[in-house]
């Protein structure tokens, strides 16, 4: 391809792009108006909810969750998992417990 040809057509992709500011009133590039109905919006622009984020968990909890998973499964290779995950929480020191139980 000639070097004259691709400059022609990088300047008509550009003045394409350009041109799509100068748009007429009330009307919204094609994009804006389906983002605004992906987000709850109506098109008259009246506002949604905001999206919300969730309650964060209680890290304590979720501790207590995955050892009593480990628990429940009762094998060596899930107590010292949760081990290496939560060394330092008390629950750890249980997990130790039934690790020694079990190699009895």
């Amino acid at each position: 391809m000639k070097r004259g040809a691709l400059s022609a057509g990088l300047i008509g992709v550009l003045a394409t792009f350009a041109g799509s500011d100068h748009l007429s009133n009330g009307e919204q590039p094609a994009m804006v108006g389906k983002a605004k109905a992906d987000d709850g919006r109506k098109e008259s622009g009246e506002a949604g909810r905001a999206p919300s984020m969730p309650i964060a968990r209680d890290p304590a909890v979720a501790v207590a969750e995955e050892y009593e998973a480990a628990r429940r499964k009762g094998t060596r290779e899930a107590f010292e998992l949760f081990i290496a995950r939560h060394g330092d929480d008390p629950l750890a020191e249980q997990a130790r417990a039934e690790l020694k139980h079990l190699s009895r």
